[in-house]
């Protein structure tokens, strides 16, 4: 069975407004969830309530797998986000703010495994730059290879 990663834009749409209930059910039974570092820490940033930090921790300790980018990934995420930020003429802010969702996509795809975000902009710039896979939210039966 394939892997599949939730980015963090899934996590808050999901807790936060009640978004992708009846979706996610279909995506669980066709992937095994994978939990990405760089999501769970992104999630652990933005946690600023008593409640949020709660549901971060415990989703980090079931979390039992979690893949992390490599030295490699980080060294190609660099070249990545220079190409795709030139070419969009990015600021400096822009760079960083993406830099996560390229470790994300570049763990995914060296792990064979889908992306799935509601992040459809950058992640299709990813997916046509990397080739990872990405499944994007809301589902219409669509899915980028």
């Amino acid at each position: 069975m394939r892997a599949a990663i939730l980015d963090t834009t899934i996590y808050i749409g999901h807790w936060e407004r009640g978004l992708y209930e009846e979706a996610l059910a279909p995506v669980r039974k066709a992937y095994i969830i994978r939990h990405s570092a760089v999501v769970l820490s992104e999630l652990r940033r933005g946690a600023r309530t008593r409640d949020a930090q709660r549901l971060v921790d415990a989703l980090y300790r079931l979390a039992r797998i979690r893949w992390e980018p490599t030295a490699d990934d980080w060294w190609e995420a660099g070249q990545v986000i220079r190409k795709v930020g030139d070419a969009q003429r990015w600021d400096k802010n822009k760079r960083r703010d993406f830099q996560n969702d390229a470790l994300i996509a570049l763990t995914a795809r060296r792990h064979g495994a889908i992306v799935v975000t509601a992040n459809r902009a950058d992640f299709e710039l990813l997916s046509a730059e990397v080739g990872v896979s990405i499944l994007q939210a809301p589902w219409d039966g669509r899915q980028k290879a």
